[in-house]
């Protein structure tokens, strides 16, 4: 018989689902033991494929983490610190024409480069995108498949701050870190990734898929309709064709456990560059701070986040309990409808 508290979420993901604010899957585990590990929603709407436990779901900005590993990996085998500057291990062409030349690979990891972003997620600047969509009505979403494709984008923005002055959100900056991964292995991004994380830790239904190969188990992201009565709509023209340095992976709820047990034990990173990874580098606010790629709580966890349109999705590790909480989703507001359920379960652990 379940138990509380997982018997009172799981009635409230019951509710969500059938009122249509939740589609996506929530897992939860500590130890070896499967708490809980929810499927509502359809993954695929014209063909009616409902959400199932090898269900992938698109991840967005949580694959930053990702990006993170597969480059302090990288860095490692060449023997190159995180101290060192972008301008060093960049060729100018791959770069952007603004960056200041004291940038370094830590601030690229730790949202401090201050570096113009193609999509700025502070409404307080001029460069303030409200719309991740609208980037790609007059760029087609379809030639976006390579980190240099986005370096258009951003190359001539002017910098927000000097860097390391403070934290500041930026997915330029991750698709630079992109680039610097394949010049640093001489591997397309996708493959550098899959060969330093994805295969090593055993995630073996996740990847990089692009939006037009017809694979299974894909779960498209949805807005709702326009209209009472209209079609949902899906996101295939919303975000980049492939994924790359700021997002845009696609994984199951269990690859994704397997992640973050595989960087909190050291198994992809090892102990030295584990650590420094889930060290405090920047406050980003109030019990909140960034690692090398990863956002750090004051109970010790570790994870991230991401959003998209039509795609949703949050995880989190503990690794004094050995636990781990993920939530994904291919609705928007579906995060809205169940997190504060999730989070107050997952803190009884």
């Amino acid at each position: 018989m379940m138990s509380e508290p997982w018997l009172s979420l799981t009635e409230h993901l019951d509710r969500a689902a059938d009122d249509g604010d939740f589609s996506g899957t929530v897992l939860v585990t500590a130890g070896e033991e499967t708490l809980l590990h929810a499927c509502h929603g359809i993954a695929n709407r014209a063909a009616g494929v409902p959400v199932m436990r090898r269900t992938r779901f698109g991840v967005a900005s949580l694959s930053k983490m990702f990006t993170a590993v597969a480059v302090l990996a990288a860095l490692d085998d060449a023997g190159v610190g995180v101290d060192e500057r972008v301008v060093d291990l960049l060729p100018e062409w791959r770069r952007p024409r603004t960056l200041d030349p004291g940038v370094t690979v830590h601030h690229l990891l730790t949202h401090t480069s201050g570096i113009g972003d193609y999509a700025e997620e502070d409404e307080n600047l001029p460069g303030y995108v409200p719309d991740y969509a609208a980037l790609w009505r007059e760029l087609p979403n379809y030639r976006m498949r390579r980190p240099d494709d986005f370096l258009p984008l951003y190359s001539g923005l002017p910098a927000v701050r000097p860097p390391g002055e403070a934290y500041h959100y930026c997915n330029a900056g991750f698709v630079l870190l992109g680039a610097l991964l394949e010049e640093l292995t001489g591997e397309e991004f996708t493959e550098a990734v899959a060969a330093r994380v994805l295969r090593p830790a055993g995630m073996r239904q996740s990847g990089y898929f692009a939006l037009d190969e017809a694979l299974p188990d894909i779960a498209l992201g949805y807005f709702p309709p326009e209209r009472p009565g209209g079609p949902w709509r899906s996101n295939i023209y919303s975000i980049p064709v492939v994924g790359g340095g700021d997002g845009g992976a696609f994984v199951t709820a269990q690859d994704l456990d397997r992640f973050l047990r595989a960087v909190a034990s050291g198994g992809l990173l090892g102990d030295g560059t584990t650590a420094r990874m889930l060290t405090p580098h920047a406050q980003v606010e109030e019990g909140l701070w960034m690692g090398h790629g990863a956002y750090l709580r004051g109970d010790g966890s570790f994870g991230y986040g991401g959003g998209d349109p039509g795609v949703e999705a949050i995880a989190r590790h503990l690794p004094s309990r050995a636990a781990t909480m993920v939530i994904l989703a291919n609705q928007e507001g579906s995060l809205d409808a169940v997190y504060d359920q999730v989070i107050e379960a997952f803190r009884t652990l």
